[in-house]
C-alpha cells in the first residue's frame, strides 16, 4: 500500500513496515529515502553505533548504512503459567532451557491433567525463522538473503525437520495445541488455559495486564542435540521507512522526529511499558539503572537473548523477497504437520519448492 501511495504521489513522510517487508522496501527503487541520508541532511542527532547490533543489522545495507529506523522490535521468549504447572504437579521452577527438558515437562503436564500444555503464537517466526537463527543454521542461502536476490530456502534441513517432527508428535498427543497462524494463542494463555506459551517479548503488555495467575518469562528453549549453546534470536516487529517525494525542509522535521523516538528516555519507556526491545544500548542501561528489571524479573531476558553473542550470517536476520507470501506457504505446510497429514520432511520440502518459486519471481522482477 505504501509503494502504491508513492506511485500515486500520496505517500506519507514515514511508513511503518513489518520486518519481513524489508527486502520489498529495499527493492522499491526511488520510493524510499534511506534513514542515514535523512539524518545527515537534517543535521539531527544520529549515531548508528548506538543501536543494538542484532536490531540494527536487520535494517542495514550490505555496506553498513541504516536504511530504516528500527522501532517496535521484539524477539520470542517462553512464557510460563506457574500456577498451571503447580496444579498439574510440576514444579514451576523446573529448568526448561532446552527443548529436551520442555518435552519432559509436557509429558508431566499432560499426565497431571493439563489440557493445554503448550501453545504458540507466530509459528513460522518462532519455530522456523528464530529456531534457525538460535541454532546457527541457515534458513536460506546467500546469508539468509542478505548477500543477494538469488537466494533459496534451506528451511528443510535436518535441524528444522527434527524440531517440527517433535512438535508434530506433541500435537498428535495433545501436548501442543494449535490455535492459529498469528497470535490467537495469546488469549488462551492470558486467560490461564495454557501452561507454556512461545510468544514475542512484546506479549508482556497484554499478559501483565490481563493474567490473573503467577507468570514468568524464560529464554526461548534450544535443542541440546543441535547446538551446545544457543546463538541469538532475531527480531520481529517493524521499522520506520522514510518516503521520497517531499520537500527538504519537511525532511528536517522527519529527522528530528526520528531522533526524538530514539532518545534514551523514549526508548526506555517504550521498552518498559510494552516488552518491545530497547533499540539502543543506552535505553537498556537506563532501564536497568532505574531498577525496572529488579522489580520485574525476566523482562531483561529478551535483551540478553539478542545481545549475548555477535550475530552470525545465519542469525543476523532474513532478507527475502515476497516473504509475507512465503510465510503463508510455510503456515499451510506447518498446519499439515500439526494435523498429521504430512511428515515434517514432506512439509518443509514442499515449503521450499513453493517458496523458491516466489523468490525466483522476485529476483526476476528486481534485477
Amino acid at each position: 500500500a505504501g509503494i502504491a501511495a508513492f506511485r500515486a504521489k500520496e505517500q506519507p513522510h514515514i511508513l511503518m513496515v513489518f520486518e519481513v517487508g524489508t527486502a520489498t522496501m529495499m527493492a522499491a527503487k526511488g520510493a524510499i529515502k534511506p534513514v542515514y541520508e535523512v539524518m545527515a541532511e537534517s543535521g539531527a542527532t544520529f549515531d548508528p553505533d548506538a543501536y543494538i547490533g542484532s536490531v540494527k543489522g536487520y535494517y542495514t545495507s550490505t555496506d553498513g548504512e541504516m536504511l530504516s529506523l528500527p522501532f517496535n522490535s521484539s524477539t520470542p521468549v517462553l512464557w510460563v503459567n506457574r500456577d498451571a504447572m503447580s496444579a498439574a504437579g510440576v514444579s514451576p521452577d523446573t529448568d526448561m532451557s532446552t527443548w529436551e527438558q520442555v518435552g519432559d515437562v509436557l509429558d508431566q503436564l499432560k499426565a497431571g491433567g493439563e489440557d493445554c500444555p503448550l501453545v504458540t503464537a507466530w509459528q513460522s517466526w518462532i519455530h522456523l525463522e528464530n529456531f534457525s537463527a538460535y541454532h546457527d543454521v541457515p534458513f536460506a542461502s546467500k546469508d539468509n538473503g542478505f548477500a543477494g536476490l538469488d537466494t533459496e530456502l534451506m528451511l528443510n534441513g535436518p535441524a528444522q525437520v527434527a524440531h517440527l517432527s517433535a512438535m508434530g508428535n506433541w500435537a498428535k498427543d495433545g501436548k501442543f495445541i494449535y490455535t492459529g497462524r498469528r497470535n490467537e494463542g495469546g488469549a488462551n494463555f492470558r486467560s490461564g488455559e495454557c501452561a507454556l506459551f512461545t510468544e514475542s517479548s512484546a506479549g508482556y503488555a497484554g499478559i501483565s495486564r490481563e493474567a490473573e495467575f503467577d507468570f514468568e518469562v524464560r529464554p526461548l528453549p534450544y535443542w541440546k542435540a543441535v547446538a551446545s549453546e544457543p546463538q541469538n534470536t532475531i527480531i520481529g516487529g517493524a521499522s520506520l521507512w522514510v518516503m521520497q517525494g517531499h520537500e527538504s525542509d519537511e525532511y528536517k522535521g522527519v529527522g528530528e522526529f526520528l531522533s526524538f523516538l530514539s532518545t534514551s528516555d523514549v526508548q526506555a519507556a517504550w521498552h518498559q511499558n510494552t516488552g518491545y526491545l530497547p533499540i539502543t544500548a543506552e535505553a537498556g542501561e537506563a532501564t536497568r539503572a532505574s531498577g525496572f528489571y529488579d522489580k520485574n524479573p525476566g523482562t531483561d531476558i529478551a535483551v540478553i537473548q539478542m545481545t549475548a553473542k555477535q550475530p552470525t550470517a545465519n542469525s543476523k536476520g532474513l532478507r527475502l523477497g515476497s516473504f509475507d507470501q512465503i510465510r503463508g506457504i510455510i503456515d499451510e505446510e506447518l498446519e499439515a504437520i500439526w494435523s498429521g497429514d504430512k511428515s515434517a520432511q514432506e512439509a518443509m520440502d514442499s515449503a521450499k519448492e513453493r517458496g523458491d518459486k516466489l523468490l525466483r519471481r522476485f529476483e526476476s522482477a528486481n534485477k
